[in-house]
């Protein structure tokens, strides 16, 4: 098994009360630190605006700017995307984008892309919000394009979304094939047959019944298309709490608890049942238990988010050895 983690960029209420002077340099170090360390494959950013579960004026870095500067900053790390929405910047410009970065990080970007959700922030920035049909439908023309553009170089599309006309993309990436794609997203008719057809990776629920459904509805599209399903990386995305003790792990949701209720108070209770209701919450023997039963399932991607790790590194330190070290 192979695993990720996040940087706090912000979106998740992550640099709450951090100076934003000081801000990047808690983002570079945790970077550093995972570049470092051996444990991580990759690191990932949030593509957001506006920071969640409401919206506030806490900081809520760019993703695309920070991946061009971990790509300077990092020599061995993945770069990754969760994910990029393909509203948000032209396809064509965003391959261009992808691939410049690419070419910064000696070939270690990954191109995480879905169709958006937050209706918040689409509507501040002025992309309207169209329905979920429209969305998935503009996805799978940017994917095309893009795909293009990582390939040959060279894309045309004349869809009912987007439309290019030779834009061109060189150099190339550096990567042999292009960037990877990984499709994030688990809607069944239409996100997971775009993932069948274009994707390295995927990405979606994390529990293991749920990672199971879809799962098995990915590999009936796979059989559709005549795609190898064993091709495809199946990744998802976990929140860890963890402790040496559950009392440890008590105290540790006590915090999440705390921690935003400085900024959205009204919504730190439910917070808290949310990081408390994940797979990934526990003791490391708790946590390990449940990353063998989605590793038997096929997840072999685990892409971890510690909500304290701009402030401390205990839980990133407890589950690097006494949890990740046990899978690779």
């Amino acid at each position: 098994m192979k695993f990720g983690t996040f940087i706090p960029q912000g979106w998740r209420q992550s640099l709450t009360g951090i100076a934003p002077a000081d801000q990047w340099n808690v983002m570079n170090s945790l970077a550093q630190r995972a570049d470092q360390g051996g444990v991580f494959d990759s690191i990932w950013v949030y593509d957001h605006f506006h920071t969640v579960p409401e919206p506030t004026h806490e900081a809520t870095h760019e993703a695309w700017s920070l991946m061009s500067a971990f790509a300077a900053t990092t020599s061995r790390v993945k770069l990754g995307q969760m994910c990029t929405c393909i509203a948000y910047r032209n396809p064509a410009y965003l391959a261009k984008i992808a691939t410049t970065t690419d070419i910064i990080s000696g070939g270690r970007v990954q191109m995480g892309i879905g169709a958006g959700w937050y209706e918040h922030e689409w509507r501040a920035y002025g992309y309207g919000f169209p329905g979920a049909g429209d969305r998935l439908r503009a996805l799978e023309e940017g994917v095309e394009i893009m795909e293009q553009a990582f390939t040959t170089g060279i894309s045309t599309l004349d869809g009912s979304y987007y439309q290019v006309d030779g834009a061109l993309n060189f150099p190339l990436p550096l990567q042999e094939d292009g960037i990877p794609l990984w499709i994030a997203g688990g809607g069944e008719k239409k996100t997971l047959r775009i993932a069948a057809k274009y994707a390295s990776y995927t990405n979606f629920d994390g529990s293991p019944e749920g990672f199971e459904h879809k799962s098995t509805v990915l590999r009936g599209h796979c059989n559709d298309l005549g795609r190898d399903f064993d091709a495809i990386t199946r990744s998802a995305n976990y929140n860890v709490v963890i402790g040496e003790t559950e009392k440890d792990v008590a105290d540790k949701l006590d915090w999440i608890e705390a921690h935003y209720a400085k900024t959205v108070p009204n919504s730190a209770a439910k917070e808290r049942e949310n990081f408390a209701s994940g797979p990934l919450v526990g003791t490391p023997e708790q946590i390990s238990e449940k990353l063998a039963t989605l590793e038997s399932l096929g997840m072999t991607y685990a892409i971890t988010y510690f909500v304290d790790s701009a402030y401390d590194t205990s839980s990133i330190e407890l589950f690097e050895s006494k949890v990740a070290r046990n899978f690779l």
